[in-house]
């Protein structure tokens, strides 16, 4: 039976997550569609042109010229004044992540790269200026309408169109650009982004057989970085035309460099270098695409750098734990740990480790708990969050709750002296302090 048919979810194919994470796909793709809009406009001003010189409606035509040309000098001003005003949308942006980036954590900056509403911003301005500059150069210095060729009414039109749209993408844009330099907005958009990615991947699969004994491994040939992601539904292809199960050896956010192990073969022979090839992506940073641990460690970054004596944010680092909470509950009843990709055939092909339910609670509380002496706010809103948790979770998870609920209380005791202090510390809130 053929293997072709073979199809995972749309999240294991990171050609999309790639390309959303650059700034040139989105312009160049407007580019092309501005060229096409403007071989179209101009067939179709030439068409209306020759209509109306057969019909010899010479008094219309006219005025369609009278019109084109006082259209002109708004195409002028638009041409001129586009550069201007990207460059404005340029400087907010950069203003925008350099303060997100030095008030919250360098990590937030992926949301301002990935942000569709800059990008379309970014992406009309740079239309409009290269549509405008196309128009300008079908002007004709021919003004008699029984010897013009052609006319610029249709594009003088769509350039109208298209400014009004620039103005209204600049108020949206600049309206979001706020939105994502204030906390609550930011730390919100990385737990949605983190349930989004929840949702398409994989679960974890519960009483499997292990692969059975390993026969080769597969060394990482590319550049050192961290791993990205990984084509699993390639991976799948190779393992199946091979008969052989593949082992993903680091998990998706480690670091790999060049000449260690990264796939484990067992039961044959490794699949050809050629089935192999773009089946993992490193990358110089951690993505949310697989990383399903990469938004608690956002929200551990910006809860960790409020709570600094630097900046001493109490209040951030509630709004963080709000949504560490909010994630936490959303997996407590969820298999975690290995993945066990199958093909169409429901044969194991491809096991991918992925964080159990203990290093995700260690990744949400470790670091925030070892920084909350002296912030009640903070230590009664941890306090509040683990005791719902322990009212959510399984029975097989309430153990690392419990030990880090312990922790939180011999930290607290150890900090501060006055017993009254410790009590009110240790009074669970959701509030922080309400």
């Amino acid at each position: 039976m053929s293997d072709r048919g073979y199809r995972r979810p749309r999240p294991l194919s990171p050609l999309r997550e790639h390309l959303r994470d650059t700034f040139w796909f989105a312009p160049t793709m407007g580019f092309v569609c501005v060229f096409v809009l403007w071989l179209v406009a101009t067939e179709l001003d030439d068409a209306i042109v020759t209509l109306l010189q057969r019909e010899e409606a010479y008094d219309e035509l006219g005025e369609l010229i009278a019109f084109s040309q006082d259209a002109k000098t708004i195409v002028t001003t638009i041409s001129s004044a586009m550069m201007t005003f990207i460059g404005v949308v340029f400087s907010i942006s950069l203003v925008a992540v350099q303060m997100a980036s030095g008030q919250l954590t360098p990590r937030v900056v992926r949301i301002f790269v990935r942000s569709r509403i800059s990008k379309l911003t970014l992406t009309v301005f740079l239309a409009t200026f290269l549509f405008s500059l196309l128009v300008l150069s079908s002007y004709e210095s021919e003004s008699d309408p029984r010897r013009v060729v052609s006319v610029p009414l249709v594009q003088s039109l769509l350039i109208l169109v298209m400014l009004g749209l620039s103005l209204l993408l600049f108020v949206v844009y600049v309206s979001a650009t706020l939105r994502l330099m204030q906390v609550g907005p930011v730390v919100d958009r990385i737990a949605r982004d983190s349930l989004r990615v929840l949702g398409r991947m994989p679960r974890g699969s519960r009483g499997e057989d292990g692969p059975g004994p390993e026969t080769a491994r597969v060394m990482h040939e590319g550049r050192a970085g961290v791993l990205r992601d990984v084509n699993t539904a390639r991976l799948v292809r190779a393992a199946r035309r091979q008969d052989v199960v593949l082992r993903l050896i680091p998990r998706i956010g480690d670091f790999v460099v060049p000449g260690t192990p990264v796939l484990a073969v067992h039961g044959g022979a490794v699949p050809p270098p050629h089935r192999l090839r773009y089946t993992v992506s490193v990358s110089v940073e951690r993505t949310l695409h697989q990383d399903l641990a990469f938004g608690l460690r956002q929200l551990a970054d910006i809860a960790l750098r409020a709570l600094s004596t630097s900046v001493n944010d109490p209040t951030t680092a509630v709004q963080c734990l709000d949504r560490i909470v909010q994630f936490l509950a959303a997996v407590a009843h969820l298999p975690l740990g290995a993945v066990h990709h199958r093909d169409r055939d429901g044969r194991v092909r491809l096991v991918q480790d992925g964080p159990e339910w203990d290093d995700l609670v260690d990744l949400a509380f470790e670091e925030i708990r070892w920084c909350v002496a002296g912030s009640p706010q903070v230590s009664r809103r941890l306090m509040a969050g683990l005791d719902d948790l322990l009212l959510l979770v399984p029975e097989d998870r309430k153990k690392s709750l419990v030990r880090h609920r312990a922790l939180l209380v011999q930290t607290v005791e150890r900090t501060v002296p006055v017993s009254a202090d410790r009590e009110f510390a240790l009074l669970p809130d959701r509030l922080g302090i309400g």
